[in-house]
């Protein structure tokens, strides 16, 4: 069986792209993603890319936004490199032939909350998805990148502190594939919330497995959640991008009454914690909703094609209807701590993404921020030498257990009952009565699983869940004051 110079866990932006950046140095990469590579968070992405392009804006003020929407909970020195590296950023998705939106010949931006100014490059409303085809066409084309699609990364091989390789689910068996250096880029814990953005893989396999190998992990109690996805009952959770709010949207209640300046000076734009807490508060009157309907249906169409479209299928036409909103879970700000090269404090392990924590983002992130930290420490991540690891390749053949289905009933129960204590005890707003009583529920679902069948990805996800839970709950009873995304009432 082959050996790799890199594996890379995960097929996002950060994975994509650190992909690349080692294929060009003639590194043999092998690229691990759960489903097909443009299932990802990055995909999701509807807004943009936050950087410093714009004449009026500069780094000391994209720097300020940053560490204010953070509470001034950011590493400040990891903030000021990503911020410093955003115009090279961009211009390294331009070149990879990400099609921006454009005006007058230059790239168009857009305003988002908590920015000073215009500095959000997009694609429409697809930024995402046009960033993940790109980076996909890409990967295909390179030689030096195995990909290995439908593979579940179940577990980090860990020596002493030295990690030499990952153990996968391929094709209903465990397989152990070695490596010099193994780049964990798995996104975030968002299916942990019942009400959430993320797709059905972000189920912290990547953080769950970093924790089981003894990675320091910090700021996990700050999960922040989008104020705004469509609510309509009996519907997929689906975004509404902040763009729409940056774009003239106004939060509204049934009679058309505007509500966001009784919280915050900025209305609609203040930072998204603040917004969250705002809409939560007055979901307690009645129903919220976004009314956008003072622009015309053809700048709507243009703008937001995928939003005008999705809604348009619900019945509603952002024209001139008002659109129902609800928070939902989006991004944790926390992860597996990790340096301006993304190395942890295991040897050869290195961590990039949304399951890194870089501290660029605080104790709230700015938005459009994300892709941006995904691509920059994506780039420097590479600097890191791959040197050939001395363990012997040792395959498993070991086939996962099949789950009949009454069992599978049960594994299954035991994920909607997880959800749903995340998004009650553990989620917008939080007291130490909640707080507890997550630590009893969360006890008695890991005693629950003890019997089921889990060698298996099934079982691996609801597992990985469970600690990625236990050890947010862990953090978030330990911050004994609000702070951003973690608010204790």
């Amino acid at each position: 069986m082959k050996q790799y110079d890199v594996i890379i866990i995960g097929s996002g932006i950060a994975g994509m792209n650190a992909a690349l950046r080692f294929a060009e140095q003639n590194k043999k990469v092998l690229l691990i993603t759960k489903r097909t590579l443009q299932q990802s968070n990055t995909r999701k992405a509807q807004g943009g890319i936050a950087g410093v392009i714009a004449e009026e804006d500069s780094v000391e003020q994209h720097v300020r936004d940053t560490l204010v929407a953070g509470c001034n909970h950011n590493k400040k020195s990891a903030v000021q490199f990503m911020v410093q590296h955003s115009t090279a950023a961009i211009q390294r998705l331009i070149d990879l032939g990400v099609p921006f939106t454009k005006e007058h010949n230059t790239i168009a931006l857009t305003q988002e909350a908590a920015h000073s100014v215009r500095r959000i490059a997009f694609v429409d409303d697809y930024t995402g998805a046009a960033i993940s085809q790109t980076l996909t066409r890409h990967v295909r084309q390179q030689k030096n990148i195995t990909i290995l699609e439908h593979a579940f990364a179940a577990d980090l091989l860990v020596e002493k502190g030295h990690c030499f390789g990952v153990q996968i689910i391929h094709k209903n068996k465990y397989k152990n594939i070695m490596s010099g250096l193994v780049v964990l880029a798995a996104g975030g814990p968002g299916q942990l919330y019942l009400h959430t953005t993320n797709p059905p893989i972000a189920t912290s396999d990547g953080l769950a497995m970093a924790i089981r190998a003894g990675a320091t992990c910090k700021d996990l109690e700050f999960i922040q959640f989008h104020p705004t996805a469509l609510h309509l009952p009996g519907k997929p959770c689906f975004l509404i991008s902040e763009s729409v709010r940056g774009e003239g949207g106004y939060l509204v209640h049934a009679s058309g009454k505007r509500f966001m300046k009784n919280y915050h000076t900025d209305g609609e734009l203040a930072p998204r914690d603040i917004v969250t807490r705002a809409i939560f508060e007055e979901q307690k009157k009645g129903p919220v909703f976004i009314d956008i309907r003072h622009k015309k249906r053809t700048y709507l169409q243009k703008r937001f094609p995928t939003i005008y479209t999705k809604l348009k299928s619900y019945g509603i036409d952002m024209a001139s209807n008002l659109i129902p909103v609800s928070p939902a879970a989006h991004y944790s700000c926390g992860g597996v701590v990790a340096d301006l090269q993304g190395r942890t404090n295991i040897t050869n392990l290195l961590a990039i993404g949304e399951v890194a924590y870089t501290g660029v983002h605080g104790a709230n992130r700015l938005a459009s921020n994300s892709l941006l930290e995904a691509l920059v420490f994506s780039e420097t991540v590479t600097k890191n030498s791959c040197k050939p690891t001395k363990k012997s390749e040792q395959f498993s053949i070991e086939k996962t257990e099949k789950i009949p289905p009454e069992q599978r009933k049960k594994l299954l129960q035991i994920r909607r009952e997880l959800r749903t204590t995340m998004w009650h005890d553990v989620g917008i707003v939080r007291t130490a009565m909640t707080l507890k009583h997550a630590q009893q529920s969360i006890k008695t679902l890991e005693q629950k699983i003890t019997p089921l069948p889990t060698n298996n990805i099934l079982g691996s996800e609801i597992k990985n869940m469970l600690i990625a839970a236990h050890t947010i709950l862990t953090a978030a009873q330990k911050r004994k004051n609000s702070l951003g995304c973690h608010y204790v009432e």
